[in-house]
């Protein structure tokens, strides 16, 4: 039997931002390829459809829904619709963020406060509106993904993913030593320099090329190689599984070992 069979999983940010492997996207099928009804939850309805799509193609079940995580409003309906789809939600996935380039004075007031809401507080909505169910049932698995921004300096001007990443793993911890006595566990997973679409619309900006992006990331790493979607989704799926079931308010690198290296 695969490890998470008759689990419902939720995840927001399901979509990719272009062709290839986000990591909601890879979490996503990865969810399903374990056994997982997944609820693949995106601002675009198509990338969420596109992910739902590839899952059912394998054999797996997934429906897609539309939500901006921004409103608690569409947040309740989805959770709503899921639950009636497949009943309550086990594994809450928040995948959903951005970063903007700038420090303070290049930032607006409103940019700050939606990179905030974007990175932070949808993630706050999603445990609003599904804790109180996890707790009723006395189970349930919240990952937050994060990234080695929240930890350390990356070499990008972006202050406020930095702020924002830092918010999400205190948030994560918080949450986890709250919830733990109920039978609840939160987890971070904190990706390093990766290789997926988000970087080619947030990031190649800050080079003179895409291809000299790339070139400069790889090297950057230091297994000399940026990672990739799946190493964030099976992180995620052992997060989920009963096999961590002791792992708990842990925020977890994938990084390669860029967090564990000085300078």
């Amino acid at each position: 039997m695969a490890r998470l069979t008759d689990r419902v999983a939720l995840v927001f940010g399901a979509g990719s931002a272009g062709p290839g492997w986000g990591n909601g996207k890879a979490s996503a099928v990865a969810y399903a390829r374990a056994g997982a009804r997944v609820a693949c939850v995106d601002i675009n309805r198509s990338a969420a459809e596109e992910t739902a799509e590839l899952i059912r193609g394998e054999s797996g079940t997934a429906q897609a829904f539309a939500c901006d995580v921004t409103k608690l409003i569409e947040i309740e309906d989805v959770v709503a619709h899921v639950a009636a789809a497949y009943g309550p939600v086990d594994i809450l996935h928040n995948n959903v963020g951005h970063a903007k380039m700038g420090g303070p004075p290049d930032l607006s007031e409103e940019d700050w406060r939606r990179e905030m809401d974007l990175n932070v507080t949808g993630m706050f909505l999603a445990c609003k509106v599904v804790i109180p169910s996890m707790r009723a049932r006395g189970r349930g698995v919240i990952t937050n993904i994060g990234s080695a921004a929240g930890l350390r300096y990356t070499g990008y001007p972006y202050a406020s993913y930095y702020a924002a990443k830092g918010a999400v793993n205190q948030f994560t911890v918080g949450i986890a030593l709250q919830y733990a006595r109920d039978g609840l566990r939160c987890n971070a997973i904190l990706p390093g320099i990766m290789d997926t679409p988000l970087i080619y619309q947030q990031i190649s900006a800050a080079y003179d090329s895409p291809e000299a992006m790339v070139k400069a990331r790889h090297e950057s790493s230091p297994t000399g190689r940026m990672g990739t979607a799946w190493d964030v989704a099976h992180a995620a799926v052992f997060l989920a599984g009963d096999e961590a079931g002791y792992i708990n308010g842990v925020l977890l690198p994938v990084d390669g070992g860029l967090t564990a290296r000085c300078g």
